[in-house]
């Protein structure tokens, strides 16, 4: 049902997902039943004559008053409290800078474009590796996205690490994943940004540590040569 789950957390959002799904349907279960029996039950026949209320008795709103009860405690409050656990657990906690891959995404209509610091370690210098439409991330270390759109809001979408964040024109958001399963996965733009939102899309690669610095040290060089020539 769910495209798979490379990524190191996961797993908690997937769960949350179905803890939706088991607290709710039960509850839409209830609600079809009681609309179809009320259909038949109620249904227009002859000699019976409509008729209104208005739903202040004490029995109707004590009854709204238990099904409001009901759906706010028994669902609302219930997933809230497991959201914010599983949001405060993920994502509250960014890792450091200096423990982490950063790579800057550009968003614009209609691509993604990526660039890693250069063999030099710092950003915007002559030797930083650019790419279009795809990025390489290693496995088993966490990776800072650093988000920006060059003309509307976009919105980086990972379903295969469960994460997605939007980039906003003017201003730098950030997301953090860590990727389990190497393996190539799609980048989707989740906000739709023009006519041709349906191809902005991607290629996420996921390396083992020996290829992705195998392939770091391939664009390194690149980049060098080109920056001599």
């Amino acid at each position: 049902m769910f495209p798979q789950d490379a990524s190191l957390n996961g797993h908690r959002i997937d769960e949350l997902f179905w803890l939706a799904c088991e607290l709710t349907a039960p509850a839409f279960v209830i609600v079809v039943a009681v609309l179809a029996i009320s259909v038949v039950r109620f249904r227009a026949r002859e000699g019976r004559r409509a008729s209104y209320t208005k739903g202040d008795s004490p029995r109707a709103l004590g009854l709204t008053l238990g099904l409001v009860l009901v759906v706010f405690v028994g669902i609302d409050v219930n997933l809230a409290w497991h959201d914010a656990h599983a949001f405060h657990e993920l994502f509250e906690k960014p890792p450091a800078p200096d423990q982490a891959l950063r790579i800057r995404v550009l968003a614009e209509q209609f691509l993604w474009s990526f660039r890693y610091a250069g063999a030099d370690g710092q950003f915007d210098t002559a030797d930083d590796p650019t790419m279009t439409g795809e990025v390489h991330i290693p496995t088993g270390k966490p990776v800072i996205f650093e988000l920006r759109s060059r003309d509307v809001i976009h919105s980086f979408c990972l379903p295969n690490m469960r994460v997605k964040q939007d980039a906003l024109p003017g201003m730098t958001t950030y997301l953090y994943t860590e990727a389990t399963v190497p393996g190539r996965y799609e980048i989707m733009c989740a906000q739709l940004c023009g006519f041709g939102h349906y191809a902005m899309r991607g290629t996420l690669v996921v390396e083992t540590p020996e290829q992705f610095d195998q392939w770091m040290r391939e664009r390194n060089h690149e980049f060098g040569v080109a920056r001599a020539e």
